[in-house]
């Protein structure tokens, strides 16, 4: 600690003093567990497709959409992830730092492990064409089984899963 005179030095120790840092010890409860609704399951033919239009650490908006969609698939649903402008992005297998699939900072490929996770458990991935080609994204990075898709595709998609009666959870990010 740098060195500071005595009356410093005195209020330090005093707002030290004052309320307990941390005041609970790890691993206490400062929520509440209680969970208001059921935990609904899907019942058969259900779908749950998800829009993505966000960029990978610039919100939490794509991360936390590709761990619902995960969620969904769990339950049961037909759980279909479609990455649209600059979101396409996040469909990369090339991601990382110093070389691909690095992490230069902890959850650097969080995004990139969840994508691949929710493939390996049997979900859809769609990834818009020209979302890769404003971004400077290559179709041939994208991470293994990702579906490349027209531009004119993301609007039909849509349509095909309203008509389907899919809960379509839409994210965006300015």
């Amino acid at each position: 600690m740098p060195q500071f005179d005595d009356t410093v030095t005195a209020n330090i120790a005093t707002s030290l003093a004052e309320i307990p840092h941390p005041s609970l010890p790890k691993g206490s409860s400062i929520y509440g567990g209680t969970k208001v609704f059921p935990d609904y399951q899907a019942s058969e033919g259900q779908s749950y497709f998800t829009l993505v239009h966000g960029i990978a650490h610039e919100s939490s908006v794509s991360f936390v959409a590709v761990l619902q969609a995960t969620r969904a698939l769990r339950k049961g649903f037909e759980s279909v992830l479609y990455f649209y402008g600059p979101g396409s992005i996040n469909c990369l297998a090339t991601r990382g730092f110093p070389t691909t699939g690095d992490s230069a900072f902890p959850g650097e490929q969080n995004l990139n492990n969840s994508i691949e996770t929710f493939i390996g458990e049997g979900g859809t991935v769609f990834c818009c064409r020209f979302g890769l080609a404003l971004h400077g994204g290559r179709e041939e990075d994208l991470i293994e089984g990702v579906i490349p898709c027209h531009p004119l595709d993301v609007q039909d998609a849509v349509i095909h899963y309203a008509n389907k009666g899919a809960i379509i959870n839409s994210t965006y990010m300015v």
